[in-house]
């Protein structure tokens, strides 16, 4: 089995490296998986898109085989949601799993959240960042309040019992992704996701994760407009598309 990596990447040139570096790390090999990176840089203006075009010259360089990475430019910046969209147009495994570059997700925590599609239970798996996990780094109580309201709302509208709807660890079948058709193109992303894979009755299991949030200051990119988008986005996916 063949598992794709999808790196959506803006402006983290300080970080693009080292999450490279830590997915490399994990055996993949003890869990019978091929690999494959898609790195998609979304019009980063920091010097990341220099830095993708060394990696994507000398692969080797950092640990990678021919033909385990690809790494795919924006022209222009677009949003999370089309960075995504893009990166899982290119994938050629079966199972594709979202990996930010920011370094707030450890990929340790991979080889569980990837154990339930592995053995046939699930078809999609999310995260979990707020019960059960490793480390949680304590942060902005109303990013969680807004992170409860969302995921609360998405739940009534889908009938799902999830804890963590906004979380950026999602893992799918490919074959679940080539029937869904991306439309956000910013964060709306991840609640157009979780309708769209309720719609279609995809076995949902969710996973307990560390989590590494960063500040603003650190470079943390989502603000409260984006919750409006997000809670929008709800409404929007499970009434009118």
């Amino acid at each position: 089995m063949k598992l794709s990596v999808v790196v959506p990447v803006y402006n983290e040139r300080g970080t693009v490296r080292e999450i490279l570096r830590r997915l490399l790390a994990v055996d993949w090999k003890a869990l019978g998986l091929e690999r494959e990176i898609v790195l998609v840089d979304d019009g980063s203006q920091d010097g990341t898109r220099e830095v993708l075009r060394e990696i994507e010259a000398d692969p080797s360089a950092v640990g990678l085989q021919e033909g385990e990475l690809r790494v795919i430019l924006h022209p222009v910046n677009q949003g999370k949601g089309a960075a995504l969209r893009t990166g899982f147009e290119a994938v050629t495994g079966d199972v594709a799993v979202v990996q930010d570059a920011d370094l707030e997700y450890d990929p340790r925590d991979l080889p569980r959240l990837l154990e339930p599609i592995l053995d046939g239970r699930a078809d999609v798996v999310f995260g979990n960042r707020f019960y059960g996990g490793g480390p949680h780094r304590v942060l902005y109580f109303w990013h969680y309040v807004g992170n409860k309201l969302l995921t609360t709302l998405s739940n009534v509208l889908t009938n799902l019992n999830l804890a963590d709807m906004e979380v950026g660890y999602k893992v799918f079948r490919t074959e679940v992704l080539r029937r869904i058709r991306i439309k956000s193109r910013r964060f709306g992303v991840e609640p157009e996701l979780t309708v769209k894979v309720a719609r279609l009755g995809c076995r949902i299991y969710e996973v307990p994760i560390s989590y590494h949030g960063r500040t603003y200051a650190e470079g943390k990119k989502i603000t409260w407009r984006d919750g409006v988008v997000a809670l929008w986005c709800l409404v929007r996916f499970r009434f009118f598309d």
